[in-house]
């Protein structure tokens, strides 16, 4: 997505000298504003009241999700089974959980540790070559994964 509005110019950066006169807003025409967009300040102040916890959650849950869909663990199965992209999906939960566990509770953090380590043996189980203990997506985070 570009940005669009009178001083932009093409590729989405501002004109050399010129403010815009506009709000820059990624993936709205010319013709809407933000201002003119139906439910805009009602999504933004939705975002607002949604506690950190909750977006960090939501985030996890995203990422364990897409990951499940890469290491084919969906009822389409091999259709979407890429381990390159697995591996970083997981890799990128366990770097979120690291960071984030003195932020959540344990209540929130228990399950998706337990998510964690089931895609991280599921990822071992589906490598061809399985990675040394310790060298799996995520284990520089959490440590070796053993079943």
């Amino acid at each position: 997505m570009t940005p669009r509005g009178p001083a932009v110019r093409a590729g989405g950066l501002p004109r050399a000298g010129r403010a815009p006169r506009t709000p820059i807003v990624w993936g709205m025409s010319d013709a809407t504003s933000p201002q003119e967009s139906p439910g805009f300040d009602a999504m933004t102040r939705d975002i607002a009241e949604v506690p950190a916890v909750e977006v960090i959650v939501t985030v996890a849950v995203n990422l364990m999700s897409a990951a499940a869909v890469k290491l084919g663990l969906t009822e389409e199965g091999e259709e979407h089974k890429d381990l390159d992209e697995a591996r970083k999906l997981v890799h990128a939960l366990a770097g979120l959980m690291d960071a984030s566990a003195t932020e959540i509770s344990s209540f929130h953090a228990a399950p998706l540790r337990d998510g964690l380590k089931s895609l991280q043996l599921a990822f071992r189980e589906a490598s061809v070559v399985p990675d040394e203990p310790g060298q799996g997506p995520g284990e520089k985070y959490t440590g070796p994964v053993y079943g």
